[in-house]
């Protein structure tokens, strides 16, 4: 029987790597994790959380603004990006510190340097090989660009969280979750965004209502839509720099931010090389237990290119521990995950849109737009939509859609309610908050006719 260094060698210490390989080690297997850049990966040091940090920041500004409707003196305090920028990095490292500190706990030995492997059971860490029964790939995504002149030029999320000096003028390519949360943050701290899409609309992939209700409130906010536009070439004159597009106009700015996908980070680590199969994405391609194509290989979180959201790689991260180190067989459920985009307003989704539910079957639409009780002071030209799609046959809710600020927090709950799967007889019994935006869940009563929206 071959005897090897660790019974689990996991390649990239982010969301679903570090879950995956400190619950392995805290039921005692042999563990190592392999990270050449920060542990936490894409969503502790380079997503979710200092983007969600710098969105709380954005929020004052509109938050001063609106203070006088409610009896607060006008004036509005100086903001300075730099302190900002200083103060997410101190919480960075913080939690840096306490995932570092969760794999000590766990006995899971932290090797630094970036892993390839050199056969199925063999990763070279800068010049020395270790050897692993099982290894878990968990190397996350990063951004995707295409190769036109001057994309050297361009910043991505990454440089975008730690620019020295707020641009007054900015360019963002790509109509993503991404591109809007970041054109939300530069746009409410001062900055001219225009947005730039080969699309007709943003958020490719979420239900029109919301693409359609979010676009409108992002323009009415300041934010110039440039739909069904492509970039040609980007060139730098001192410190501005100009995008030309293909219809030959010419935009000026401070900076240029690409945010047009992401791709697996799995090039280059030797997956092919072991025979581990990768798609045209070069996403790993595993079965539902997250193998893959090699026996004892296996893959988790956005290197598999199945549902990108840290929860879901952290949740594919405890099965895969379970299930190969405590005798506990489970599997990803991938129905009626809740998301949100931290967009201004925000967004939060659940289960089908209303064009994925029509193609099953007979559905009841059930939609709300209304103001917030808390502009009915402030005056601002805001609204709030939200949207329960239903199955007409079984009356269960299989799509909610809500774009307004508390959007987030409230899918949470109703993703809950459709992962028991409630029915709109339910949501109907069920007694509303008042008053509150989520009441209007509970309330809502009139169908809205087939026949437009």
């Amino acid at each position: 029987m071959a005897t090897y260094d660790y019974d689990l060698i996991t390649i990239g210490a982010g969301s679903g790597g570090v879950r995956a390989t400190r619950l392995a080690g805290g039921w005692g297997a042999r563990t190592a994790i392999v990270e050449e850049s920060r542990v936490g990966g894409t969503c502790v040091m380079r997503g979710c959380v200092p983007k969600k940090l710098l969105v709380y920041g954005s929020h004052f500004a509109e938050h001063f603004e609106d203070a006088t409707g409610f009896g607060w003196a006008k004036g509005r305090p100086d903001f300075d990006w730099p302190s900002l920028i200083d103060n997410k990095n101190r919480e960075l490292n913080r939690l840096e510190g306490i995932y570092e500190r969760i794999l000590r706990e766990n006995k899971v030995e932290l090797l630094r340097g970036r892993g390839v492997l050199t056969d199925p059971h063999s990763v070279e860490i800068d010049g020395k090989t270790v050897t692993a029964e099982k290894i878990l790939i968990g190397t996350g995504s990063w951004p995707s660009m295409p190769e036109i002149p001057g994309i050297e030029h361009v910043i991505t999320s990454n440089e975008a969280l730690d620019l020295e000096d707020l641009p007054r003028q900015v360019v963002i390519v790509g109509g993503g979750y991404i591109a809007v949360e970041f054109a939300g943050i530069f746009n409410a701290l001062g900055a001219h965004v225009t947005i730039v899409i080969r699309a007709g609309q943003i958020l490719r992939g979420f239900d029109e209502d919301i693409r359609e209700t979010l676009a409108a409130e992002m323009e009415k906010k300041g934010i110039t839509i440039c739909r069904e536009a492509v970039v040609r070439s980007i060139e730098k004159h001192g410190e501005k720099y100009s995008v030309r597009l293909a219809s030959g106009e010419e935009l000026g700015c401070g900076a240029v931010m690409y945010a047009t996908g992401r791709l697996p980070n799995t090039r280059g680590i030797g997956l092919e090389e072991a025979g581990v199969e990768l798609n045209q994405k070069g996403a790993v391609v595993v079965d539902e237990w997250s193998r893959s194509t090699v026996d004892n290989i296996f893959a988790v979180g956005d290197a598999t290119d199945r549902i990108n959201l840290t929860p879901v790689a952290i949740n594919e991260g405890r099965c895969f521990a379970e299930t190969q180190f405590n005798d506990n067989p489970m599997s990803m459920d991938y129905d009626d995950v809740p998301s949100a985009v931290f967009s201004q307003p925000a967004v939060g989704s659940c289960g089908l849109t209303e064009d994925e539910a029509r193609e099953s079957g007979q559905i009841d639409v059930y939609i709300s737009r209304f103001k917030p009780m808390k502009h009915t002071l402030t005056g601002r030209d805001e609204q709030i939509m939200m949207k329960l799609i239903v199955d007409a046959a079984s009356d269960g809710v299989v799509g909610c859609h809500i774009v307004g600020d508390d959007g987030p927090e409230i899918i949470q709950g109703i993703g809950i309610a459709m992962k028991c799967g409630a029915t709109k007889a339910q949501f109907d019994a069920t007694v509303g908050i008042h008053p509150s935006a989520a009441e209007e869940l509970v309330t809502m009563r009139e169908k809205r006719p087939e026949h437009g929206k």
